[in-house]
């Protein structure tokens, strides 16, 4: 009997010492950080293998529907010597965040799977496509530079600022991923509506258009709803207008940015509890 009482035990659970998801999260990816790398480069990898301009399509395809974009809208909106450099400027930070967040969700529905087989941090397949948004972004940068040179738009020295700029586009495209796939872990019809979504996203942005014709549209309410116009107009500013963002327009970018970062990353983590239930 009184064996039995020295190795009888209580457990008692305390609700207190539960360790944060998302602290927890960020914890694993940075321990996984080879797992993010692999990713990234099977990411490119397959992109790219069985493509017969390989890597040169990423700087092509701005290139392309640049020249398309121009021939059609460059005498509408009365900017025919520049217009090439700023469509491709919007160009480039567009196509980032679109396939950046679009390719999260393929992401999502490959690698949910693998929730029920082994452990690795919930969030890695959709950093990793940001990851894989940036390298793209970068080779981009090519054909962006030889537009300038070929219209002569002048490049200023702003252009150093670009790095802060993408930062805050990738912090942004990450946050906006990390919401999304959360749903789609839930409901895969999501996928198919985003591409949807996407489109009339762009043509709410000034992408292919001055600012200027949605400033007095709804008394400017169109651009101020729109979280995605103050990040992509520091990345223009930088680049195309070559004037450095003022305090405002920096402060309203990384609120926006990091903001969308913080609510993403706890609610997926919180939700990514679940997930290996409904794959």
């Amino acid at each position: 009997m009184g064996n039995f009482s020295r190795s009888s035990q209580t457990t008692i659970f305390d609700s207190s010492k539960q360790k944060n998801a998302a602290i927890e999260e960020l914890r694993s990816i940075f321990r996984y950080h080879d797992l993010l790398f692999q990713l990234i480069r099977r990411d490119l990898v397959t992109r790219y293998k069985r493509s017969f301009l390989g890597i040169l399509w990423t700087m092509l395809n701005p290139l392309g529907t640049m020249i398309i974009l121009s021939i059609v809208f460059s005498h509408l909106f009365n900017m025919r010597g520049t217009y090439p450099a700023y469509i491709i400027t919007n160009l480039i930070a567009w196509n980032f965040f679109a396939q950046t967040t679009s390719a999260a969700l393929n992401s999502m529905l490959w690698g949910s799977s693998l929730f029920q087989r082994i452990y690795l941090p919930r969030t890695s397949f959709v950093v990793s496509t940001i990851g894989t948004g940036l390298v793209n972004t970068l080779l981009a940068l090519v054909p962006l530079i030889a537009i300038f040179l070929v219209t002569r738009v002048a490049l200023h020295a702003t252009i150093f600022l670009l790095p802060v700029s993408l930062l805050l586009l990738a912090a942004f495209a990450l946050g906006v991923s990390l919401i999304i796939s959360t749903f789609v872990a839930f409901f895969p019809d999501v996928a198919e509506m985003y591409p949807i979504l996407l489109t009339a996203w762009m043509y709410l942005t000034p992408i292919i258009y001055p600012e200027d014709l949605l400033k007095n549209v709804l008394g400017g309410w169109l651009l101020r709803l729109n979280p995605l116009f103050p990040v992509i107009r520091v990345v223009r500013l930088v680049i195309y207008d070559g004037t450095i963002p003022t305090l405002e327009q920096w402060g309203l970018a990384a609120g926006i940015a990091l903001g969308t970062l913080l609510f993403g990353w706890i609610f997926f983590t919180q939700e990514s509890k679940t997930f290996a239930y409904h794959v």
